[in-house]
């Protein structure tokens, strides 16, 4: 039965040459491929506030240092008992602020994984449907799309004149919040538009009691 006092005793240099260099080569190469298509359809589907250049050279480099990482351990096993330790110290404190950023970042991952672990046409297949149903889904337009009004009456009677305008004008007109103070009421409503049209919001910010209207498209991002 081996032992760890064998497993230290091995060569080390001998078991790193496992893996030949052609392979490391291809496997990298493949990696940088993968992960630069993961990066174009990170940018094709990026749907949120402000668009991030640099996590999406994150995703290359991370497709690249995971393969390199499998590489090593399938290589040497005192080697992958070293890394296992080094990397369990490793915290990262960086918020993902994006649902969809979680996936990118565990598909560049497994993508580095399987490419290492020699399994080629799983981690190309793979990719690509991952790809074609992140682009088929995540830019599927809604057919009635969300937005938020955001309104400055001064009275009740104002509030009540517009809320009738955005009745009519509106498939569903939901209130989200309501602020009072007083000689201003301020609230903001989600709506859906019946149509293409936003020239409502123009008459609500001339009628009488209304001190302004503003209209933001709504994804769930900015207001709760």
């Amino acid at each position: 039965m081996t032992t760890f006092q064998d497993i230290f005793k091995s060569g080390f240099l001998e078991n790193v040459t496992s893996v030949s260099l052609p392979d490391m080569v291809i496997a990298l190469v493949l990696a940088f491929c993968i992960g630069l298509f993961i990066f174009l359809v990170y940018q094709k589907t990026f749907t949120g506030v402000m668009y991030s250049s640099s996590f999406g050279v994150t995703l290359v480099a991370l497709t690249m240092i995971t393969t390199l990482v499998i590489l090593a351990v399938t290589s040497n096993v005192v080697l992958s008992l070293g890394m296992v330790g080094a990397l369990s110290i490793v915290r990262f404190r960086t918020a993902i602020k994006e649902p969809l950023d979680i996936a990118f970042l565990f598909w560049s991952i497994a993508a580095g994984i399987v490419l290492a672990a020699g399994m080629i046409p799983l981690a190309v297949l793979g990719s690509v449907a991952i790809g074609v149903t992140l682009l088929v889904f995540v830019n599927r337009k809604s057919y009635v799309n969300p937005y938020i009004v955001v309104l400055q009456c001064d009275g009740h009677d104002s509030e009540v004149r517009a809320r009738a305008c955005l009745d009519r004008q509106t498939r569903r007109c939901v209130v989200k919040s309501k602020t009072v103070q007083k000689g201003m009421v301020e609230l903001n409503l989600e709506i859906r538009l019946k149509e293409d049209n936003t020239d409502f919001i123009n008459t609500l910010a001339e009628m009488e009691g209304v001190q302004s209207a503003v209209l933001v498209s709504y994804n769930g991002d900015y207001l709760g």
